[in-house]
């Protein structure tokens, strides 16, 4: 019975060293020690992260209070700033750049909060009609201009 169980025994730790020898044979590791796969999902997790980031900043409609406007774009750029440094702590290897991203969450989070606040206790004035007098995210109607 005890040479059944040694066989099993010997054959399961075989077969583990077998498959961790076919995954570092199929995994492709580029010049800063990282596996492919890694990569890949790293460079997906930023492109998700980027992606948010825009949609959020695009979403914050102008206002006419430069203000509201600021905090509001902000907002959404410095979540994307705490989601990129999030991915850096799970991916990332050299100590000075996780030490940076865990400054960057903490602080960045600081801002979200206080710009929030902001936000809050300053209600969005009535958007007033876009025209000649009232300039349009920062456009202006160049035939008022004189040379």
């Amino acid at each position: 019975m005890r040479t059944l169980q040694l066989a099993v025994v010997g054959l399961l730790a075989m077969g583990c060293v077998g498959h961790a020898a076919e995954t570092t044979r199929a995994s492709v590791i580029n010049a800063a020690g990282i596996v492919a796969t890694d990569m890949k999902a790293f460079s997906e997790a930023m492109d998700r992260s980027m992606a948010r980031m825009h949609e959020g900043m695009a979403a914050a409609k102008p206002t006419g209070d430069p203000d509201r406007d600021f905090a509001a774009m902000m907002i959404p750029h410095h979540q994307g700033a705490v989601e990129m440094a999030e991915i850096q702590l799970r991916f990332g290897r050299d100590e000075r750049l996780r030490r940076l991203a865990q400054g960057i969450i903490v602080e960045q989070r600081q801002e979200i909060a206080v710009m929030q606040r902001i936000l809050d206790e300053k209600p969005a004035a009535p958007r007033q009609a876009a025209g000649p007098s009232a300039p349009a995210h920062g456009h202006h109607d160049h035939k008022d201009m004189k040379p």
